[in-house]
């Protein structure tokens, strides 16, 4: 099997070309032409949420899969909109629905909301980043949390809003060697060791993004040896050893936490 570091290499070298590989799926084929050719007929909050073929397109678009039932929530959400701060998706720390009610901005266009860009295209667009993270995730559930916070890192401008994304939490506790019963300490105490450790701008730099990525897939592959009989890639580069003659110790998650990457 190869490493999360080479998969994610695979997938990411070219990504425009990894995205056609899953757009061009029959299933994904199939219902991404039928969003296109009826999400235009969709002209209130209720027409959306009427049409589960569409509705659970449009949810898994934006991640939120596992919200689908949910439509009494998924409606507070969309009445309300995102005009103010004081709305209901702005009052929620997982910033999927903020981006769901951007989308499909009913608040502010009515009838329109469907045909703008975000609704038609950038969510087709989407479903196919969703879907190239689930497929991932299926295989190495470490590649799709590499994928995942590749995709985000560049939105993230405060520790809170790692914390507040679970995904976001195991790659950057992972990469950095941390424990993950820390999430049940103080959230405070848990901003500052991000920022201690972390320069949250880096993650504006694709190649600084790359870099510690690669660190937490080191981490990842380690971590998993564990429970894996056969030769693990990232033991093998730091050890020279196979994963039945090496242990994951204390010294060995050091050594792989401060694994200098070339820029």
């Amino acid at each position: 099997m190869l490493s999360t570091i080479a998969d994610y290499t695979r997938l990411t070298t070219d990504m425009s070309k990894s995205l056609t590989q899953v757009e061009q799926q029959p299933d994904v084929s199939r219902d991404t032409a039928y969003y296109l050719a009826n999400i235009g007929k969709v002209k209130s909050i209720d027409d959306l949420l009427n049409n589960y073929r569409l509705y659970s397109y449009a949810m898994k678009a934006y991640g939120l899969d596992d919200m689908i039932y949910a439509k009494a929530f998924m409606r507070k959400v969309l009445t309300e909109g995102i005009a103010t701060s004081n709305t209901f998706a702005n009052k929620l720390s997982d910033s999927r629905y903020r981006e769901f009610a951007a989308a499909f901005n009913f608040a502010a266009l009515g009838a329109a909301a469907t045909q703008s860009t975000a609704a038609t295209s950038g969510t087709t667009s989407h479903y196919a980043t969703q879907t190239l993270e689930q497929n991932a995730g299926d295989q190495n559930e470490g590649l799709r949390l590499a994928l995942y916070f590749t995709r985000k890192a560049a939105s993230i401008t405060s520790p809170y809003q790692i914390l507040a994304d679970k995904a976001l939490t195991q790659v950057v506790q992972t990469a950095e060697g941390w424990s993950s019963t820390i999430s049940s300490s103080d959230i405070d105490m848990q901003a500052k060791m991000i920022t201690d450790k972390i320069n949250l701008a880096d993650f504006k730099d694709p190649a600084k993004v790359t870099k510690f990525v690669q660190r937490f897939a080191a981490m990842w592959d380690a971590t998993q040896a564990q429970n894996d009989s056969s030769t693990n890639p990232a033991l093998v580069l730091i050890t020279g050893a196979s994963t039945s003659s090496a242990s994951l110790d204390t010294d060995m998650l050091t050594t792989l936490q401060n694994i200098k990457f070339n820029r």
